[in-house]
């Protein structure tokens, strides 16, 4: 394929090699683009066509030499064993954290004091990991509520995603993990694009989310609820989600980045389930669990 290119444009090529930094990239788009090849990966597919080919090193190339804006829309699609998963981009931003005032009566203790949190960019899963994808990546699927791959897994526990995150690491070569605390609840009120909901995207839980009134007491399929105002789905309902976070108090300080890495009993899930009350299903609700528990309620979302 990178023969193809230089012998179709011999011009285009030869000025660009001309600057080293070029010939760099270059090299880098072509060792990507034929390991992405190899192994079944589309970290290379820069024009997010769902493949990796010559369109893809010309794109490159006419932003190098400077046709083009960069190429990329804040999406990022990966693929494991043939099993593909979306990655959006999260620019990072300051937001107040807790209990806010629209989440009024419902808020909980364990959501104050209020607190600033500033956060630096990211990327988060589209969606929760479906069960498609842990088979891809374990070989098994410990889901309760089968018959639908395209559902979240769930009865995975805190210990389990992360050796599920090692694994998928080594598949893909990329950084993949838990979200923080901080950075579940930034999203799942909008990110910088948040208009100030009690939910994931909207203050009518049942456009947004499975949850207890409208589940039928089992999980479904990720996004077939509407997407809240980063393009994220299930935030709010459907499982639980896993954070990187071990369980601890707020404190009302200026924080950055932070993350509650002081081993505890218990580790943060957030977000509510197909179970859930709508109370906890809002965006600064927080629950905790034991880290090897494995409930029919709990999964997780990836982050880098």
């Amino acid at each position: 394929m990178f023969l193809l290119f230089c012998i179709v444009n011999k011009n285009k090529f030869s000025i660009m090699i001309k600057n080293k930094r070029n010939r760099f990239l270059v090299l880098l788009l072509f060792i990507g683009t034929i390991v992405g090849q190899a192994q079944n990966r589309l970290y290379a597919d820069v024009n997010e066509d769902g493949e990796v080919n010559i369109a893809d090193v010309n794109a490159v190339i006419d932003v190098i030499l400077g046709n083009s804006s960069p190429i990329s829309s804040g999406i990022q699609t990966y693929s494991v064993n043939g099993v593909s998963f979306k990655m959006i981009s999260v620019e990072g931003g300051t937001f107040i954290m807790g209990a806010t005032t629209e989440q009024g009566s419902d808020a909980q203790s364990d959501e104050t004091p209020v607190h600033q949190v500033t956060l630096s960019n990211f990327w988060v899963g589209e969606t929760e990991v479906t069960q498609a994808l842990w088979l891809a990546v374990m070989g098994e699927n410990p889901s309760r509520w089968t018959g639908d791959f395209a559902r979240p897994v769930e009865r995975v526990s805190w210990y389990d995603c992360l050796v599920f995150i090692t694994k998928l690491n080594r598949m893909t070569g990329m950084p993949f993990r838990l979200l923080t605390e901080a950075e579940w609840e930034f999203v799942a009120r909008g990110g910088n694009k948040g208009k100030g909901y009690k939910y994931s995207g909207s203050d009518v839980i049942g456009d947004i989310a499975w949850y207890n009134s409208n589940s039928n007491g089992k999980t479904h399929a990720v996004a077939t609820k509407l997407p809240n105002e980063l393009g994220l789905y299930d935030l709010s309902g459907n499982v639980w989600e896993w954070c990187q976070d071990w369980y601890g108090s707020y404190n009302n300080s200026e924080q950055m980045d932070p993350i509650c890495s002081e081993q505890g009993y218990s580790c943060v899930f957030r977000g509510g389930c197909y179970v859930s009350s709508a109370k906890e299903c809002r965006v600064s609700d927080r629950c905790e669990g034991y880290p090897y528990a494995r409930e029919s309620n709990i999964g997780l979302r990836l982050a880098l």
